[in-house]
Parts: structure tokens; C-alpha cells; sequence
């Protein structure tokens, strides 16, 4: 393998796998401190170092992986790392961002010599412990060449989709899908109950049939089966990638009447206090139910 040295910034539920299978894998890695000092500390025994800033991580790093809440994290965290980044360093952008900070961004690093990627994730923390996580990576061919082998280390799927920004653009619309699904769902929930027709019956019908999937079977881990972490994404990190959405249609001129509901359910959940570092996804079905005066 190409001796590329690793600094991970976010070390939180998605980055801690990441790091730890990039450090499996054999690669020198440099974290910086997290609120959380657990994985810090895990990783530190796995034989990581840790830096007292982002300028010296990047000094320690030819590549450098980011996992953010969002663009203005992102922004802050490049910032940062700007003194410390060498000539030919990639900084890898692992958030789901705004594709227009994106290419911001990546215009303020190719002046100092230096390459942005783009490569959103998909799938949940236990995926990333077990490295089978999917990436959506926007770069040029020989960016991509290079940082593969680092990726392949937490990724089981892999998709080059095309230059800086297109993996993000791409990542909005998979959590469209997926947000869209959680909106209709939870609606559908509330106006089944409301009807008389229990949870276990509705999806005794949904699955198995055309209208199961992945995410669907982890949505009613927590609707169905109470499971709180069934899918552990905060609803204001939705209601956040539902808002770039709405700007990257609003940007391309298209109509998103769909994306604006969903977008609104979420929002709606968030003002009625679902803002909280452990309301995820599944549980909007509470909250639109509440919203329709129905017992959760």
C-alpha cells in the first residue's frame, strides 16, 4: 500500500469505525480531541496519535478525513487545517455538505496546491465499525486513484461519481429518498392508528411485499419494536440535508414540492423539541402522531 499518512477530524458514531478501520488496515493516523474522549482514547490504544490542533494534524497528514454536521463545520474545520496542509494534500469531506460550500472550498485548496474530495457516506455507525459502509466520492481520476485504498478500508461499496461536489449532490438525493421515506411513513403510522389498524397489523402487509426495504425494516425497528437506536440519525441532521436539498433545487431552478413536505415534517418535529442529540429518524413517528393527538 502507498504510505499515506491519515488524519481523521470527527471522530463521533460514523467516524470512530472509519478510523479504526483505517488504522486496521496499517495506516499512521493523527486524530484531534473530541468532545467525547472514548473513541479518542480507543483509538489512541489501537496505536493512533492524537494532535493538539488542526494545523498539526495536517501537518502529520497527506490525507485528511472529515465527518461534520455540516458545511459550516466543514468551513470552520478547513480553516484550520489550512496553515499545516502541504503541497498535494487531500482533505476528504465525509459530511454531507452544501454543494456550493463544497466547491467553494475546493477552489480556496486548489490555490494552495492542494485537492478537495467529496465523499458522503452511506449507512449507519454499525456499519462503520464493520467497514461496510458505502461512499459517494466527487474528485478527479487521479485524486480518486490515490485516496481508493484508504476508502476501501471503511467502505464496502465505492461509487467515483465525477468531479469535487457531485458525491454531495448525490447524497442530498439519497436522503431525499430516505427522509421522504421517514415523512411517509411516520404519515402513514398516525393515519393507521387513527383507523384502527395496530402497528404489527400494517406491517404484517408492508413487509415482504413491493413495499419493503432496508430502510423501511430499520424505520419500524423503532416503530415497531422500540427500539430507540434502531437508526441513529439525528432529526436535525435530517431537517439540515433536507435544507440543502431545497437550496440545490432551488440553484438548478426545479420545482421540489416533495422534498419541501418532508422538509417540513422534520421541521415541525425539531420545533415541537425534537432537537435533542437522541432523537433520531424513527422517532418522528411520535412526534406526527402527537401532532394529530394520537398517544405514542
Amino acid at each position: 500500500m502507498t504510505e499515506e499518512k491519515i488524519g481523521f477530524v470527527g471522530i463521533g458514531l460514523m467516524g470512530h469505525g472509519m478510523s479504526a478501520n483505517i488504522r486496521k488496515a496499517g495506516y499512521p493516523l493523527t486524530v484531534i480531541a473530541h468532545r467525547n474522549r472514548a473513541p479518542v482514547e480507543d483509538l489512541l490504544a489501537r496505536g493512533a496519535t492524537e494532535a493538539t490542533t488542526l494545523a498539526d494534524l495536517a501537518r502529520a497528514s497527506s490525507v485528511i478525513f472529515i465527518c461534520a454536521p455540516g458545511s459550516p463545520q466543514v468551513e470552520a474545520i478547513v480553516a484550520g487545517l489550512l496553515p499545516g496542509l502541504g503541497d498535494g494534500s487531500v482533505v476528504v469531506d465525509c459530511s454531507t455538505s452544501d454543494p456550493t460550500s463544497t466547491e467553494k472550498l475546493a477552489g480556496i485548496l486548489a490555490e494552495r496546491g492542494t485537492h478537495l474530495v467529496d465523499a458522503p457516506l452511506g449507512g449507519t455507525p454499525v456499519q462503520a465499525e464493520e467497514g461496510k459502509l458505502a461512499a459517494m466520492v466527487g474528485a478527479d481520476d487521479a485524486v480518486f486513484a490515490r485516496i481508493r485504498p484508504v476508502i476501501d478500508t471503511w467502505a464496502a461499496t465505492v461509487a467515483h461519481l465525477g468531479p469535487t461536489g457531485t458525491g454531495h449532490r448525490m447524497k442530498l438525493l439519497n436522503n431525499f429518498l430516505s427522509l421522504g421515506y421517514a415523512a411517509l411513513y411516520s404519515e402513514a403510522l398516525a393515519l393507521s392508528a387513527r383507523v384502527g389498524i395496530p402497528v404489527a397489523t400494517f406491517d404484517s402487509v408492508i413487509r415482504g411485499s413491493r413495499m419493503d426495504c432496508g430502510f423501511y425494516q430499520t424505520f419500524m425497528g423503532y416503530a415497531r419494536d422500540g427500539n430507540r437506536e434502531a437508526h441513529r440519525f439525528t432529526l436535525t441532521n435530517a431537517l439540515k440535508d433536507l435544507r440543502y436539498l431545497e437550496s440545490m433545487a432551488d440553484a438548478a431552478g426545479l420545482a421540489n414540492p416533495v422534498g419541501n413536505a418532508a422538509k417540513n415534517s422534520f421541521a415541525m418535529a425539531v420545533a415541537a423539541g425534537g432537537g435533542g442529540p437522541e432523537d433520531y429518524v424513527p422517532h418522528l413517528v411520535d412526534f406526527v402522531a402527537r401532532r394529530n393527538g394520537i398517544a405514542g
